[in-house]
């Protein structure tokens, strides 16, 4: 489990297709602190470490996660989101986030707004309905809260630390960004089938 807050922006290092995609990614983590079998997020797909070394550690990458996230795009040189995983008594600084990327949304504007930037995703139908104004939804593993919400659009504020923290300080319009949705509201709807 992760909370959403991004706590270093890695560097891909190197990509091989080797029936999975295999990727090596910088970090400003203590490596030696980092387990064979641990869970990174990367751009909020949680990942498993299969190897580390001085200043970086690899990831082994299912075609299956592959074609329901953004992780098509990654080129050697691209940064990344990483949070390392929740331990029992860390601060709850986000929202709860599983990793589990539901699908890709797509930044359609961006805006000024004060020091923060407005930014209008669009996302995939089948999950528009679990994203609610004032809800929570993790967009490339950041923790953001919805601003509003028109059928399959959606709006974020950024404030200016994120965007230096985090890889937002370089988005674009037209970017693919992973989308998980908030958990209790895939729980809420899944009861309502049933109600």
């Amino acid at each position: 489990m992760f909370t959403g807050i991004v706590t270093d922006m890695g560097e891909i290092k190197s990509l091989e297709k080797r029936g999975d995609l295999r990727a090596r990614i910088g970090t400003a983590y203590d490596t030696d602190g980092i387990d064979i079998g641990a869970s990174i997020a990367s751009d909020g797909v949680c990942l498993t470490v299969i190897a580390t070394g001085p200043g970086w550690y690899d990831v082994e990458i299912s075609a299956e996660t592959v074609s329901k996230t953004n992780l098509d795009a990654w080129a050697v040189g691209r940064r990344v989101n990483l949070e390392r995983a929740l331990k029992v008594g860390d601060e709850l600084g986000g929202h709860i986030v599983s990793g589990h990327v539901d699908g890709v949304a797509t930044i359609e504007a961006m805006q000024d707004d004060g020091d923060s930037t407005r930014f209008t995703f669009r996302a995939p139908e089948a999950l528009a309905r679990y994203i609610a104004p004032k809800g929570s939804v993790a967009l490339n593993g950041t923790s953001l809260t919805v601003n509003e919400v028109d059928g399959c659009t959606f709006g974020v504020n950024i404030i200016p630390h994120t965007k230096d923290v985090t890889t937002w300080g370089s988005a674009k319009t037209g970017d693919r960004i992973n989308l998980e949705i908030d958990t209790l509201a895939r729980y809420v709807a899944r009861l309502q089938d049933f109600a």
